[in-house]
């Protein structure tokens, strides 16, 4: 681990500070509306068409290998629709605006200097750029996921055997995200003035079903400073405690399923634990859709008539949703501790909203273990108050363990709306308030 470390160090310093270069408002523009002149196109593809196996092999370049190998399987059906685009919020476009040539990455991975809000990086990769992957995880972090802050408002999450389809046990979560700093849309702006721990983000989890997980609780404090650990607490409704989580202890399975904290949104760490690596530019299938056109699922309809989306394909581990071709930059990520149990990650980030909805997950022999698909929802064909939000809403995910035979599939409502997250929950002292 020590070695990895230094060696990433050495590299950092070695190419010293990457300093601010000449970004232009051009640069902006392309970034944030890449299908301002139309979408990408690809042979033989067209909105409306259904990839399956017997015609897949025609569009494997437009395929993560996962997705290929198992629509090839006939695990899967991929039903194509058309290129939209997913207008991220105005406010967050002008602070990139106003940011220009004032961000630079520091010395050591992990520092940046000069960001106060919007895109840090908004310029196009540079392939002979060493640090262009860590570019594009900075991008993410500060990306517009949920806006200033939202509520995935209830959550529920299944676990599926792969082969019989059979779901084993299903889980009833609500889940918040707050953004201390870097706000551009909901007061207040750019952040709070009462942040003593100097904070970046939180997130709180409370299950509320079933009975025996019943009231477990999740915490996590991310600090400004990329290089100070997250501060992680778990509130066990059965022990009637609340423990401080280890580092080590994010990368266990989270209460059985097929992810661990650290897979929430696609990436939920640091930028300082990963080697960061930009392996190109392609015209990818997406999982982005419009929620309120899609065939959603009747067996969970909230008092208001919102409707989850449906899964399908084998053992119900797909989200019966429309896929985009979209452009993507492909990063690689690779932890710098040495006994993590993965050896790294495939990430293929969505190029306009910077959203992760595509990850392949390999074991430490090099493997291919887990599939993650978060599928992204228009928020203008999605609830009421989500339209104008430009949140690009993760409203389905499925985590597949390939070697296991088993998957996680998540239903969402998500919800960009301040009321249900303030600034209280986000405290050691309302999860122990919460559990009594």
């Amino acid at each position: 681990m020590l070695k990895k470390t230094f060696t990433s160090i050495a590299l950092a310093t070695a190419l010293g500070a990457t300093t601010a270069h000449s970004v232009t408002i051009e640069d902006v523009e392309a970034s944030f509306y890449p299908y301002k002149n139309g979408g990408p196109q690809a042979e033989g593809l067209s909105a409306g068409m259904t990839i399956n196996s017997s015609n897949v092999e025609q569009f494997k370049d437009v395929m993560d290998e996962a997705i290929f190998e198992q629509v090839k399987n006939g695990w899967l059906e991929v039903k194509v629709g058309e290129t939209t685009s997913f207008d991220l919020h105005p406010n967050y476009v002008e602070a990139t605006r106003k940011g220009l040539g004032q961000v630079s990455l520091g010395d050591q991975l992990g520092q940046i200097n000069g960001f106060v809000a919007g895109r840090p990086f908004p310029e196009e990769p540079d392939a002979s750029d060493p640090r262009a992957g860590e570019k594009l995880a900075w991008n993410f972090k500060y990306g517009y996921n949920w806006g200033d802050n939202a509520a995935i408002y209830p959550f529920y999450w299944k676990y599926r055997d792969l082969e019989s389809g059979k779901v084993e046990r299903t889980l009833k979560f609500n889940f918040h995200f707050l953004n201390y700093k870097h706000r551009v849309n909901q007061d207040p702006v750019p952040e709070f003035a009462d942040n003593p721990s100097d904070l970046f983000r939180a997130i709180y989890v409370q299950v509320l079903e079933p009975f025996d997980v019943k009231n477990t609780q999740l915490l996590i404090h991310r600090a400004s400073d990329d290089l100070k650990r997250d501060n992680t607490w778990l509130y066990l409704g059965f022990q009637r405690r609340v423990r401080r989580l280890s580092s080590g202890q994010i990368t266990d399975s989270f209460l059985g399923a097929d992810l661990m904290i650290e897979d929430f949104e696609g990436y939920n760490g640091r930028i300082s634990d990963m080697n960061w690596a930009y392996k190109g530019t392609k015209n990818i299938l997406l999982p982005f859709y419009n929620h309120n056109d899609m065939e959603l699922a009747t067996d969970l309809v909230e008092k208001d008539g919102y409707q989850f989306v449906e899964f399908g394909g084998k053992g119900g581990c797909y989200p019966n949703i429309t896929w985009q071709l979209r452009k993507v930059y492909v990063l690689e990520s690779d932890p710098i501790d040495d006994n993590h149990p993965i050896s790294k990650r495939v990430h293929y980030v969505d190029a306009q909203t910077f959203t992760l909805p595509r990850t392949l997950i390999y074991d430490r022999k090099g493997d291919l273990w887990k599939s993650w698909i978060i599928g992204q929802a228009h928020p203008d064909h999605h609830l009421e108050k989500n339209k104008g939000t430009g949140v690009a809403i993760d409203d389905a995910f499925s985590m597949m363990d390939v070697q296991a035979g088993h998957c996680t599939t998540g239903q969402f409502k998500g919800q960009v709306d301040p009321a249900l997250n303030p600034v209280k929950i986000f405290t050691v002292q309302n999860m122990r308030a919460e559990g009594r």
